[in-house]
């Protein structure tokens, strides 16, 4: 494995590779075991894989949790060897971005939701997406379904600016209690962990109703919110692929949205019906 610090040294590996597809997972690190599933999914059906390290100011909001993100460099390249990534670049923030920018904007759905409580937040991961995408010109670049609505805000970017890529979702990995892996779950203390697992529950009942033919949304928000009662619950949303609020349960095109806070910390996870 060969690490890159600079844009001129990953220019030149990438200009190097002629043959063969290029998978490409974007982090900001504190790899766990979720970004290890997408490492290794891009190595089975890729050539070359290429990962990125980069923790994106400009997707942090003032007082959120940049300062305190998780930093873990050594453990990271050694996941990195482990899953038998070819190049790992590890950008610093005065290497990705220059005093003044040209901004992306974010469609309008991205202030929903995620957005709402973070407004901006899209853009700044927007833009340092697609700075990603023209640098490594990836065949197949892949993101967790556990960030919905960024997946699906990327799909769009994709598709609007006619790039060449395949986004390729994957599933959420979990804990064997059900907890959504997240690098912020390290925040927790032991009782806001186990607290934490009625999030999971929830998306579980929620799939339990579904499964006997209950589409009525209403029932089954009213479901969940039972489940995670003692919760300082942000919103519980159900939607279409499309980010749309949606009445009844549409099968194989809807997405069952959580975010609970605990403290600072806020947990996300979902349910794709």
């Amino acid at each position: 494995m060969k690490i890159l610090k600079t844009i001129e040294e990953l220019k030149e590996v990438r200009n190097n590779i002629t043959k063969g597809t290029i998978g490409f997972v974007p982090t900001m690190g504190a790899l766990h075991d979720g970004h290890i599933s997408l490492i290794k999914q891009a190595r089975n059906e890729n050539d070359t894989v290429i990962v990125s390290i980069f923790l994106n100011p400009t997707q942090f909001l003032p007082g959120e949790d940049l300062d305190n993100y998780p930093k873990k460099d050594e453990a990271d390249k050694k996941i990195c060897e482990m899953c038998k990534v070819d190049y790992l670049f590890m950008p610093d923030a005065s290497t990705m971005y220059e005093k003044e920018e040209v901004l992306i904007k974010a469609p309008n759905k991205s202030y929903i939701l995620e957005g709402a409580s973070r407004p901006g937040h899209f853009d700044g991961v927007l833009q340092v997406v697609l700075k990603l995408f023209n640098l490594t010109r990836p065949t197949n670049a892949y993101f967790g379904k556990k960030d919905a609505q960024q997946l699906t805000l990327i799909q769009q970017m994709v598709r609007n600016l006619f790039l060449n890529i395949n986004i390729i979702p994957c599933d959420i990995i979990r804990e064997k209690d059900g907890l959504a892996l997240s690098s912020r779950n390290v925040y927790l203390n032991n009782e806001q962990r186990q607290e934490a697992l009625k999030i999971s529950k929830s998306l579980t009942k929620a799939g339990q109703l579904i499964g006997k033919k209950e589409f009525d949304v209403k029932t089954i928000k009213a479901t969940m919110k039972e489940v995670m009662n003692s919760l300082d619950i942000e919103y519980i949303e159900v939607v279409n692929k499309d980010f749309e609020p949606i009445d009844t349960i549409e099968l194989k095109n809807t997405i069952i949205l959580v975010v609970a806070r605990f403290g600072n910390t806020r947990l996300l996870d979902n349910l794709w019906v």
